[in-house]
């Protein structure tokens, strides 16, 4: 593990760590709802290991929060104009047809933007949000179930989310990308007063 992870590691830890404590969890009660053991549970919060982006969304959960309000919280960098490529910013996965998850977001931002290549088997679990999300097709295709109608979405077709709308969607192959654009938790879209 780089120094680098290793810090990024232990921001995220920390972050999940202060969340459960404020929510008034403890680490037998958070194992308990997310189905994950309190050994990875303490290991994660102390920066010792990781964890993929299905662990962190089921953590997110018993937190009553977001996976990505979880991330953007870890993420200290100052907010950036540009995302480089080259930068960092892949979230590890630990099962291989979960794909891997990019943040296009540096710091505390009003939107977040997540880069998903492949994930056929992401579409185990539903999704609800408080705010309105985009879901844009680079490349390949998507099956997406959104309050009970299935659509097949192709490169660069794209779905508007409502706020509140059951969701969920997969990859067809493991080179599929698809951006989703949301709103952060609790933020709201900042209007110009000019019309």
């Amino acid at each position: 593990m780089a120094s680098g992870d290793h810090i990024r590691h232990r921001q995220l830890g920390t972050v999940i760590h202060d969340r459960r404590l404020a929510a008034g969890h403890t680490l037998a009660r958070l194992s308990t709802e997310t189905g994950l053991s309190q050994s990875f549970l303490s290991q994660l919060e102390n920066g010792r290991t990781n964890t993929s982006l299905r662990s962190l969304q089921q953590i997110a959960d018993a937190l009553s929060t977001t996976a990505t309000a979880l991330l953007a919280a870890a993420d200290d960098t100052a907010p950036a104009a540009v995302v480089r490529a080259a930068d960092d910013t892949v979230l590890p996965q630990t099962d291989p047809g979960a794909g891997t998850v990019r943040s296009l977001v540096h710091g505390d931002r009003d939107l977040r933007a997540l880069e998903f290549t492949g994930g056929t088997d992401r579409g185990d679990r539903d999704f609800v949000h408080q705010g309105d999300e985009i879901i844009h097709v680079t490349r390949g295709a998507i099956s997406l179930i959104a309050d009970g109608t299935e659509h097949e979405l192709g490169a660069g077709d794209t779905y508007y989310c409502r706020a509140g709308e059951k969701h969920r969607w997969w990859a067809h192959s493991p080179d599929t990308t698809t951006l989703v654009l949301a709103v952060a938790d609790g933020r709201t879209v900042k209007r110009n007063s000019r019309k």
